[in-house]
């Protein structure tokens, strides 16, 4: 989704190579969304708008803190807002972005529906005819 979104962004720039990149950093950040699987149970219930703000939200707190925490290790954060807009926090995150993050989040509710209902009728079901 990041090259994808930053291809276009380039698009957006004039550059129709669309050169779109992520830093290897990003694997484990991306990897802490498994712990956002079980809060998608727990606010299910909940109305879309609430939802969408929590995701956003969500999102903004742990790049936020990720951002952090590279620029604590590394001396600075590998993404860095500072010079791209007024509404940034310490370069780690953009404000603008949060009607971004929360149309992202209720999408990857979806995808979660999805990959549930995939490993609880599809998948389940497969074993249980393999054990027949």
């Amino acid at each position: 989704m990041e090259i994808i979104w930053t291809g276009l962004g380039a698009l957006f720039m004039g550059n129709w190579q669309l050169p779109g990149f992520t830093y290897l950093w990003m694997f484990p950040i991306y990897g802490l969304a498994v712990f956002f699987e079980p809060l998608h149970d727990y606010i299910r219930p909940l109305p879309l708008y609430v939802r969408g703000l929590f995701w956003a939200i969500a999102i903004l707190t742990v790049e936020y803190l990720t951002g952090w925490l590279l620029a604590e290790i590394l001396g600075r954060c590998p993404w860095d807002y500072t010079g791209t807009t007024n509404y940034h926090i310490n370069g780690f995150i953009r404000l603008d972005y949060f009607p971004v993050w929360y149309v992202v989040g209720l999408i990857f509710e979806r995808v979660h529906r999805l990959a549930d209902f995939i490993t609880h009728n599809i998948l389940h079901r497969t074993r249980k005819q393999d054990i027949i």
